[in-house]
């Protein structure tokens, strides 16, 4: 440990996934067919390469990470764990806070974790060309830097708001050899559609992942790829939290006792926290918090149901809190949190009270993002500002009732592609918005009445 960063050697890069689904008491219940039916393995080969299927569908607790995908880890693998040690003293709290630091990859954030062995998949396969949908960004620009170190094609449709609001993280995708689309476009049923019905669509990313995937079953040699949700996914990115395991033991903390996250799909937060519950299933006393937008609040609003993962219901139905497909969240510049549902692994946790979630508005997460990076110096990405926000509550609390604790957050992204929403909220053009009753209730009108019992 030194100035406050525990680092780990590349040796110490786990060598095997955790897959948490070997370890929960109530299985997941299947993805459905519109039929009600439960979808097989044939149901998603047209869409994903067939090791990532078994993957997404697999008990085993732990997967073999492939040598090659380990060694392009150690561009930046592993990551720091640092301690916030100005921003306790900023808080005068007696907690001591660590942030995982996901911002040092090459792309930005956590989601270059997932890519990688994403495009290594397609390749093995002979797969030529990966088609996928970003919101923010940070997923687009992963998978195009993923695409270009395997020697794929790729293809991105980016959310139009975000598209707009951050032409820096397009061009860094353009960088890396993608070729980007302000979804929603004129290329694809599913977009046309959309443009259809509202000429002035902002986008959203039920709306991209409709058109990715229209896009991916119908080209060439093509697959999709989804950087949040998905099981797989998820496992991918539990690799964040084994090595957080480890570097809190270099730092002597015997346990976290809050653990926090952002979540829009779920990915960096069933990242840092899923390798953490068979822990808690033991009964040791760790609360892991998810932080998602109170424009968009999946888990703190919406239904616990079957609803399917894109707005043209290309996919199949999965078990999740959800929004209602073809909900649009308002234009916030937490891109990557706008999304109408979640992790089905995440949602059942959820469900069942093994983990908690919050919902802010995005004023008071600019407050904490701008007083983080006066303290700790590192300028955060909106989505990553809601689990510093939740952190800074906890320290608070602590503070509060004199109690010390080991505060972990993700910091799941930089914010240096995002200056123009840290410009908006320092010149006072930042504005908070609550989802409306009446709209959430439209939304969810059209999620089909629909369940499966073993």
């Amino acid at each position: 440990m030194a100035d406050n960063k525990i680092f780990l050697s590349e040796k110490d890069i786990p060598q095997k996934w955790y897959n948490v689904q070997a370890d929960m008491k109530n299985k997941l219940l299947p993805p459905l067919k519109p039929d009600g039916k439960p979808a097989g393995p044939e149901d998603f080969a047209p869409v994903f390469p067939m090791e990532i299927i078994k993957q997404e569908m697999s008990q085993e607790r732990w997967i073999e990470i492939p040598d090659e995908v380990r060694e392009a880890f150690k561009v930046w693998r592993p990551s720091p764990l640092q301690r916030a040690v100005n921003l306790e003293k900023a808080l005068k709290t007696p907690a001591r806070i660590y942030f995982k630091n996901e911002a040092v990859s090459p792309a930005g954030s956590h989601k270059l974790n997932t890519a990688l062995p994403q495009a290594y998949y397609n390749k093995k396969q002979g797969i030529e060309k990966l088609v996928t949908e970003t919101g923010a960004g940070q997923w687009g620009s992963a998978i195009a830097f993923a695409s270009q170190k395997f020697g794929l094609q790729c293809e991105v449709y980016m959310v139009k708001i975000s598209f707009e609001q951050k032409p820096y993280r397009r061009i860094l995708m353009q960088t890396w050899g993608a070729t980007i689309y302000a979804s929603p476009t004129n290329r694809t049923n599913a977009g046309r559609n959309v443009l259809a019905k509202d000429p002035k669509s902002l986008g959203s990313l039920g709306i991209a992942i409709s058109e990715a995937v229209e896009a991916a079953v119908t080209g060439k040699n093509s697959r999709y790829c989804l950087g949040s949700v998905l099981n797989h996914v998820c496992m991918h990115q539990s690799i964040i939290g084994l090595e957080t395991e480890m570097q809190l033991k270099i730092a002597g903390e015997k346990k976290p006792d809050i653990i926090i996250g952002c979540v829009g799909g779920g990915s960096n937060f069933a990242g840092i926290a899923f390798p953490f519950i068979p822990r808690k299933m033991k009964g040791e006393d760790i609360t892991l918090l998810g932080v998602e937008p109170s424009a968009c609040p999946t888990l703190t609003r919406g239904p616990f149901r079957y609803d399917f993962g894109d707005e043209a219901k290309s996919m199949p139905l999965v078990k999740m809190y959800t929004l209602g497909h073809s909900f649009v969240p308002s234009g916030i510049h937490a891109g990557g949190l706008r999304y109408h549902g979640d992790s089905p692994i995440l949602s059942q946790f959820v469900n069942e009270g093994l983990i908690q979630a919050k919902a802010y508005p995005q004023t008071p997460v600019f407050d904490a993002a701008v007083l983080f990076a006066r303290t700790e110096g590192i300028l955060p990405a909106p989505e990553s500002a809601h689990a510093i926000k939740g952190a800074i509550d906890e320290a608070i609390k602590c503070r509060e009732t004199k109690k010390e604790k080991c505060i972990v957050f993700c910091l799941s992204g930089h914010g240096h592609f995002d200056l123009g929403a840290y410009e908006a909220y320092l010149t006072g053009k930042l504005n908070d918005v609550n989802l409306d009753e009446a709209k959430l209730k439209e939304a969810l009108a059209e999620v089909p009445v629909m369940d499966f019992k073993r």
